[in-house]
């Protein structure tokens, strides 16, 4: 679904916006999404990840149904409870534009700056900081 560099690429947005914050990022891609909803199916990987596991609960999913052209970022409780109501819209709108120019790693990457840059604010990264879930992506 991405080239070995494209993954490089997004891998990095990852580290890169985790090293502001204690947060975690990962990305799901698939092809389809098997839920009517792909809300539902973005909190089935996030559990399937196991992203509610941070010590925070701070972890946010970016996930990608490619072949379906449909999409979610959901937050964990830690981030749902601090973040403006508008956070995530206004991320996904963001990546929407992106995505309309068939621009898919370069929304993904500026959706993940953007969550890295929000959650810095709440949960600034610290002098002991762990990270607890890989960085790559999943598919």
């Amino acid at each position: 679904m991405f080239t070995p560099e494209e993954q490089t690429r997004l891998v990095a947005a990852i580290r890169q916006a985790e090293a502001r914050t204690s947060g975690e990022i990962r990305v799901h891609v698939e092809a389809k999404c098997p839920e009517p909803n792909v809300l539902d199916r973005a909190v089935q990987v996030f559990f399937k990840l196991g992203m509610e596991k941070t010590a925070q609960q701070n972890g946010v999913l970016f996930y990608l149904a490619t072949e379906d052209h449909k999409f979610a970022v959901i937050g964990d409780k830690g981030i749902d409870q601090v973040v403006p109501s508008n956070f995530w819209e206004s991320t996904k709108e963001l990546m929407r534009v992106q995505f309309r120019n068939g621009q898919l790693v370069e929304g993904l990457s500026q959706g993940i700056e953007q969550a890295g840059l929000q959650m810095k604010q709440y949960f600034p990264r610290l002098a002991d900081d762990q990270n607890e879930l890989p960085d790559e992506l999943s598919f």
